[in-house]
């Protein structure tokens, strides 16, 4: 694999590590020949006592002679997922599963290690089958997953987000008597948001510089943190009149009361699907209005909410069809972000020393979905000295590096032109842009917080115009920081404008030099402004619910 940081050297051949799936299979060998007997039992003694490499190595022992053993399938791929090597759970599942195809709960862990590399669709199909077939427990966990991932199913459309999102909330509704509570006198409204991430500075760029510009003269605002309150770090600027509220465990009921007992007259959710249990407190009511905003990429599903915001790129007006929700759009994007902590200067495009282009992305692993992969490796064979180097969590593990290698390799990608780096501060990613001249965006869940990070530091980043919300994420920012150009019409837009891009390197200087200021003085870094018009979407709301 190529290494961007040792540019002279590059090498054709994976190692073992990238090359296979888990551990090789003369360590098997030599670790069976080293016991008089491998038995189950010794080996699910191993993963229980967390010794999950020993565990390996003996349930691949016990496979060298049983290969139609479903327990030392089930064993080798629950100790590799324990291990995050989805890429070798993956194969051991599917052979298990192969073996017992009665076996829904295991489908269900099939289907979360498969969405983990990037198997978005065969994700899909696994989790609905498990749904089907399953026991309460089992059908109940498989559509709470399919509610959160099926926006980044690309066989899949908006008539299928609404009607899985659909389902995943009449279940939760199950039992849940609605408290709708009346608006209670007052010349200020009682304005609460909800969320799990008030002090992770990454994800609250996209909503602290609202938080700090409301007006405390009109809206009384409470915060509700269920992971640590929002502090300084993550961009809050404290207000003597703010109310903090530290939530974390309280079950939704309990939650829902003491929000209605405190006459909060409009709820927001903070979180989206990225913390789904508390989602459902939407399914309580309350609060007289109840607003979504950000995290849904597509419609919620749920009852009981008055407005959903969007913008006019993110969801056009045919599509409200397939939402259960009233949109409300606002003038320009509803993903602005304001960058309040330091962050490393703009480089120059390594092109220029390099004297070829690097592509990229830093997406989580669960995006890179097959026409993503399909999309980058038609980008490498269009512009045929390019690398491409791509860095996520994910790719900390060998077995989940081999399945990525392999996918590309599929397409005619040979490994010698990508680079594959894992995890990292805030900061190390931050300072990886410096080594991309062009990112790439990923299909059909785009890029949202990742997006934002690679145009500050200056970086282009590529997109299509997509089929869903999820798709136009990244579409939505680039419009209103003025870079529609970097909008595609289509996969061989997409391609021809980032071949175009690799022809122009000192055009891409240009662009680096002074893309940070530029962003900085649009729309897509106001929060202000999407301030002033949440305010009167809260505003229009209660009114009406008043009415």
């Amino acid at each position: 694999m190529w290494s961007p940081s040792t540019r002279s050297t590059w090498r054709s051949t994976p190692s073992q590590a990238e090359r296979g799936p888990g551990i090789p299979a003369y360590a098997a060998r030599r670790y069976a020949a080293s016991m008089d007997q491998t038995s189950l039992a010794e080996a699910d003694q191993h993963h229980l006592a967390g010794r999950t490499r020993e565990a390996i190595l003996a349930y691949e022992a016990i496979l060298a002679t049983e290969p139609e053993s479903f327990d030392a399938w089930y064993g080798l791929g629950h100790a590799a997922a324990s291990r995050l090597e989805y890429g070798q759970a993956v194969p051991a599942w599917r052979r298990a599963l192969r073996l017992r195809p009665e076996q829904a709960r295991l489908r269900v862990n099939l289907a979360k290690a498969l969405f983990a590399i990037g198997h978005v669709s065969e994700a899909v199909r696994e989790y609905a089958r498990a749904w089907r077939e399953g026991d309460a427990t089992t059908r109940a966990a498989a559509l709470r997953s399919l509610a959160v991932i099926v926006p980044g199913d690309p066989e899949l459309g908006n008539a299928a987000i609404l009607e899985i999102r659909r389902h995943w909330a009449e279940a939760e509704a199950a039992g849940v008597t609605p408290l709708a509570p009346a608006h209670r006198p007052g010349a200020k409204l009682r304005l609460a948001y909800y969320g799990a991430f008030f002090h992770e500075r990454n994800w609250m760029k996209m909503y602290m510089g609202v938080l700090n510009a409301h007006d405390r003269d009109r809206f009384e605002l409470h915060l509700i943190a269920d992971g640590p309150p929002p502090c300084a770090e993550a961009g809050y600027r404290d207000h003597p009149d703010d109310r903090i509220w530290e939530v974390g465990g309280l079950p939704n009921a309990e939650l829902a009361r003491l929000l209605a007992e405190a006459g909060i007259d409009v709820l927001v959710d903070l979180n989206g699907y990225s913390h789904q249990a508390r989602l459902s407190l939407l399914l309580h009511r309350a609060a007289p209005v109840q607003v979504a905003w950000n995290g849904m990429y597509g419609t919620t599903g749920l009852p009981h909410l008055d407005a959903l915001v969007g913008d006019r790129w993110s969801i056009p007006p045919e599509e409200e069809a397939f939402c259960s929700e009233p949109i409300r759009r606002v003038a320009q994007t509803y993903l602005p972000f304001d960058v309040f902590y330091p962050t490393p200067p703009v480089a120059p495009p390594p092109c220029l020393e390099a004297g070829h282009i690097t592509f990229g992305s830093l997406n989580s692993a669960y995006k890179l979905t097959d026409p993503t992969i399909a999309a980058w490796s038609a980008v490498l064979r269009a512009v045929p000295d390019a690398r491409l180097l791509l860095r996520n969590r994910a790719l900390d593990q060998a077995s989940n590096r081999a399945d990525l290698l392999s996918r590309l390799a599929a397409r005619g990608v040979s490994d010698d032109r990508i680079a594959l780096e894992g995890s990292g501060t805030h900061d190390d990613f931050l300072r990886t842009y410096a080594r991309l001249d062009v990112a790439l965006d990923s299909f059909p869940y785009n890029g949202g917080t990742t997006t934002a990070e690679a145009l500050w530091q200056g970086v282009p980043v590529l997109t299509t115009i997509g089929d869903r919300w999820a798709g136009r994420t990244s579409r939505s920012i680039l419009m209103a920081a003025g870079l529609g150009e970097y909008v595609a019409a289509d996969g061989a837009g997409f391609v021809e404008l980032a071949a175009r891009l690799a022809r122009e390197p000192e055009g891409l200087a240009q662009r680096r030099a002074g893309q940070r200021a530029a962003l900085a003085a649009s729309p897509a870094c106001d929060p202000v402004a999407l301030c002033r018009e949440l305010e009167a979407i809260y505003l229009d709301a209660a009114a009406l619910s008043r009415a």
